[in-house]
Parts: structure tokens; sequence; C-alpha cells
């Protein structure tokens, strides 16, 4: 008889992590893209992934092993799947609406809204209808909103206040629209119903929106009765006339996912289903190749009017233009699944909980992180990423739906990173509108102004949400 083997040694318990190393990675991160992102301009995921290499190897000092740590990764990215199959759906459901003519026509009729005695209230107006029906706020201000910058410059209104109603319009648009990268990965990082998310952002992006329409009303009025005379837009409306031909048939894919999404239907078919007919229309009425709406749906839309203006408008969707966005959040939850497992973030949230001991505290620190990730970083991702990722544990433990940090965050990180001036946003617009971040700042309310209401929301408990379900990717939740 063989004596029995010994039981294996139990694992001792290890130490709590010092707060000095748990937010080291954290320091090393702002370090990183501060400089690298901010200065260098070297891409976020290369940079989340030298800040997820330091951070394992602060692990594997902790005596944590390589599985421990890569189960927490593989974790981390999927409670996140669900929202990044959505947001592969969207590159889908765009290219094939770029096909059919339906968000083409929205452009074109949102357009020939144009009123010269109501120029800024206008401009944001359109360029608000034009980034929800693109989801694109960099598209928007690259087209539409150049055209109405040599509208003001022929009218003679100030290009300050110019500029600001066409960012704030722009970006209101993008973040209330469910084809945007900035909503959806909002969603996302915090496990929250896209369009949930969206509804519920309507308490802080729509107050923000409306005061920024009245001020530009009364602004705006000084500088009515003028005759419009604008090349660039005429041009573009000609151009999008002669090559899509429009029918009211166009705007059925859209009232399609209105439909489904206010129905609380499941929100991946609801979009496929979309995209389907948009690619049957696009047959009928359109007259596209099917080889060309296949590339539309992987590629994104190859517009080729003749026009560059029209062109750069029309250029989008597809399966890989979710790509860049998906690497960035991939390696964001890889840093952040590592700093989960091996109990780093749990330290540094027991600090900002120490902080937050109301919800109006948790709000005004969840609104702190967000802007000082803007500043450092510079970039829409990150600032809606790594708060996310951060505070998400506190918002469950306190029992508040994920929709309130999604909105926090979305309103916060991504939505203010244009008013920076070093920030690729900011120098995007400034060079493609030719007039200076700092110029537009004060004009682009809505980006700002929703910061006071929600730490207002956060102080009084208005419509900060419980959480009702564990499963808040759910419709409904």
């Amino acid at each position: 008889m063989t004596a029995p083997s010994a039981a294996p040694a139990a694992r001792p318990p290890r130490r709590p992590v010092p707060f000095g190393i748990a937010v080291l990675p954290l320091i090393t991160v702002a370090i990183l893209l501060g400089i690298g992102y901010g200065v260098y301009k070297i891409k976020p995921q290369v940079l989340l992934i030298a800040a997820a290499l330091l951070t394992g190897g602060l692990g594997a000092a902790l005596k944590f092993t390589w599985a421990e740590m890569e189960q927490g990764i593989v974790e981390s990215i999927r409670k996140a799947m669900p929202a990044i199959l959505i947001m592969l759906t969207v590159g889908v459901l765009i290219g094939s609406w770029m096909a059919s003519g339906t968000i083409p026509m929205i452009i074109y009729y949102g357009l020939k809204l144009i009123s010269p005695q109501f120029f800024l209230v206008t401009a944001c107006f359109v360029c608000s209808i034009t980034a929800l029906a693109t989801g694109t706020s960099w598209g928007t201000i690259g087209t539409v909103g150049v055209a109405f910058i040599g509208i003001a410059m022929g009218l003679g209104v100030p290009l300050g206040p110019a500029a600001g109603a066409i960012v704030c319009g722009a970006y209101f648009g993008d973040k209330m629209s469910p084809f945007s990268d900035i909503p959806n990965l909002a969603a996302v990082t915090v496990g929250a119903n896209l369009f949930d998310h969206i509804k519920h952002m309507i308490w802080s992006a729509a107050p923000g929106w409306l005061l920024s329409l009245i001020v530009f009303f009364f602004v705006g009025l000084r500088s009515g009765g003028k005759s419009i005379d604008s090349p660039a837009m005429t041009l573009i409306l000609e151009t999008l006339k002669k090559s899509f031909r429009f029918n009211v048939g166009l705007l059925l894919p859209l009232l399609i996912v209105f439909y489904l999404a206010f129905t609380k239907r499941p929100t991946i078919p609801g979009m496929l289903m979309s995209a389907v007919l948009a690619a049957v229309l696009a047959l009928i009425f359109q007259h596209e190749s099917v080889v060309r709406i296949a590339a539309a749906v992987n590629t994104g839309y190859p517009a080729r009017t003749g026009v560059e203006i029209v062109d750069k408008l029309l250029a989008r969707g597809g399966l890989m233009s979710m790509m860049e966005t998906q690497l960035v959040a991939f390696t964001a939850f890889a840093f952040g699944g590592i700093m989960q497992k091996t109990g780093m973030l749990a330290v540094i949230l027991d600090r900002v909980m120490a902080l937050a001991r109301r919800t109006g505290s948790l709000v005004t620190v969840t609104i702190g992180s967000c802007l000082a990730t803007a500043l450092v970083t510079g970039s829409s991702y990150l600032s809606v990423i790594l708060p996310g990722e951060l505070l998400a544990p506190a918002y469950r433990n306190r029992g508040l739906a994920a929709k309130n940090l999604s909105r926090i965050i979305d309103e916060c990180g991504g939505i203010m990173v244009p008013l920076i001036p070093w920030s690729m946003a900011g120098v995007y617009i400034a060079g493609a509108l030719g007039v200076p971040v700092l110029s537009y700042l004060p004009w682009a309310i809505g980006n700002y102004g929703a910061i006071m209401i929600l730490a207002a929301y956060g102080f009084t408990g208005f419509t900060m949400s419980p959480r009702i379900r564990d499963d808040e990717t759910q419709a409904g939740s």
C-alpha cells in the first residue's frame, strides 16, 4: 500500500495592496497618455497595452499568477461583449443607410431648413440633425459645419458664435445618436443598455441644448434679414439631389429602429432587419449594385459623387469603421481587468468612496475624474473608458443604475474634449472651421452646461435611477 499523498499546501492569504502601489498604474496611464498621446500622437491602444504590461508586472510582484490576471482580462471583456456586438452592428447599419439614401435624404432636407434671419439657431439645429443621422460630430463639423462657416462669413456673423453653434449642435446630435461611437462606448464601459442610456441622456442634454437655442436666437437676430449666397451649401444640396433618388419610403429603416427601440425589442436583430431593408431600398431606388452595398456594409459607403466635400460627408459606416474604437476598448478593458483582479482597483475605490459618502459627492467625484482625464489625455474615448471602468463598482454598490454613470461619462468626458485646445478634437475643429477653440468655447453652451445640471441632479437625487436588475444591458434597465 502506498502512503496517501499530502494535501496541497493552502496558499497564504495575500496582504492588502498598499495605496501607493495601487495608484501607480493610474499615474503611469496619465503620464503615458499625456505625453505619448498628447504630445507624440501615439495611438492610445499601444499606450494602454504598455500600461497593462506594467500593471501585470505589479500583479506578479503581488504574487498573482498570469492565469489569474488573464481571467480578469477575459471577464472584463466578456461583460462588454453584448454592447461591443451592438457597436459592430451600428457600422453595418450606417453603411446600409448611406447606400439606401436614407441618411443623405435626412441631411438634404435638414439643410433646406436654413433661415437667414435665424442663422445661429438654424446652424445649431441642422448640425444636430446631421450628427444624429450620421453619428459623427467630426464628419458634421468638417462638412456641413464648414458650409455654415462660409455662410457666416458672407453674412457678417461673428465666427466665434457661429462656430459655437456648429460645435454645440454637432455634439448634441452625436451624443444622442445610437450610431455614434461615444454613446456606444459609454454604454459598453459601464454595462448599460444603449437605448436606455440615450433616453436617460435627454434629462441632461436637452436642457443645455434648449438653452443654447434660446441664446442663439437672441444673438442671431442681429444678423437677420440678409440674403444667403453660399456656393458650398448650394453645391452640397445639388450634389445630394443629383446623386440620390429621394422617396418617403427611405424613412422605413429609421422607423423600424425607433419602433423596436421604444417597444424594447432585442437591439441587434432590429438593427440587422433595418440594414437588410435599407439594402433592398438601395437596390430599388438608388440602383446600387450588390457589390457596392456589400462594400458599404464592410468598409463604409464608397461615395463617388465627384464633389470632395460631399464624398467626405457620405463616406461613413461599415464594420471596419468601428475597429479603432474596438481596439481602444479591448486594451482599456485589459488594463482594467488586471486592476480589478489584483485588487488594486478596490483599494482606489475605497479611497474614492471615502470622499463620496452620498450620491451627490459620488457624482461630483465622477465629474471631476472625467474632466481630469480629458485634460490629461485630450481623448474622448479615454475620458469615457477610464472613469467608467474605475467607478462602475461604486455605482453598483450604491444601488444606482449603470445608465446614471454612462450619462455622466458621456457628457463630462467625451463631450467636453472638443473644448480643450490641445485635444485632437480641439485641433481638428479649429483647423476645419478656422476658429480658435477659445473663441468658440463660451458659445458651446450645450457642451459644458450639462456639468452643472448633472451636479444638481446628484445632490437632489432627481433622475438618479435605481438599479433594478443584475444584467443592465437588457432594455428597460
